[in-house]
């Protein structure tokens, strides 16, 4: 798996697609970098710009503003995940593995050796961990889903839902089960690591504890 990986992240996202440029791909990998050191509250493209040795208004050039920096990293994680799971799954044929590779996918760190990029994997996870929701708990999100940026998070989650429906026909919310577990996956690994008491972990099962109980969350609703 060590290539290339290029994702048609939505246009609207970006004004000058990073993906392009060498200090484009600098802005993604040093903007992971640094809204994980620093918390997406307290990252700023003046930060940025000094990290990469560059100019605030060439950050500018790339980006409006750092909603839009996040939601193409948060977008590239969606198309890499929903990738990931093309490769896993492609020569499992019961839905009960399939479901449950999914769930191992979701609770676990991206493969640090996977698509040929410099992106930090562990930083990438931690700010969807930490920071996706803040991409569509905005003000703006219907503006936002009109420009179509929120595609690849739901063509990933139609995905499982047909995984869900191979695995159970009858079940009649396999969409909202899909998203209620992506967005558990975070919540539970971020509640683990911050705030245990609202989880039923101990130090013993800490590492495995989101992905054992999102299975079994899973396959008693789905019956």
């Amino acid at each position: 798996m060590e290539f290339k990986l290029s994702f048609p992240i939505n246009e609207s996202v970006y004004i000058k697609n990073p993906d392009h440029s060498d200090i484009g791909r600098k802005i993604i990998k040093h903007g992971i970098d640094l809204i994980n050191e620093l918390g997406f509250e307290h990252f700023t493209f003046k930060k940025l710009a000094i990290e990469i040795g560059t100019t605030e208004a060439t950050v500018y050039r790339y980006f409006e503003n750092k909603h839009r920096l996040l939601l193409y990293i948060i977008s590239w994680y969606w198309f890499y995940l929903d990738y990931l799971m093309d490769y896993r799954l492609q020569n499992m044929h019961d839905p009960k593995k399939q479901l449950e590779e999914i769930i191992q996918i979701l609770t676990h760190e991206l493969p640090e050796s996977s698509g040929g990029l410099d992106y930090n994997k562990k930083y990438l996870n931690n700010i969807v961990v930490a920071e996706s929701s803040k991409v569509y708990l905005v003000k703006e999100i219907e503006s936002i889903n009109q420009e179509g940026v929120f595609k690849a998070y739901k063509d990933l989650c139609r995905k499982m839902a047909t995984v869900m429906l191979a695995y159970n026909p009858t079940y009649k919310y396999p969409h909202s089960l899909s998203s209620t577990i992506v967005e558990t996956a975070h919540y539970q690994q971020y509640f683990v690591q911050y705030l245990p008491r609202l989880t039923d972990a101990n130090d013993a099962n800490k590492k495995e504890y989101a992905n054992v109980y999102l299975t079994d969350l899973l396959f008693k609703v789905l019956g």
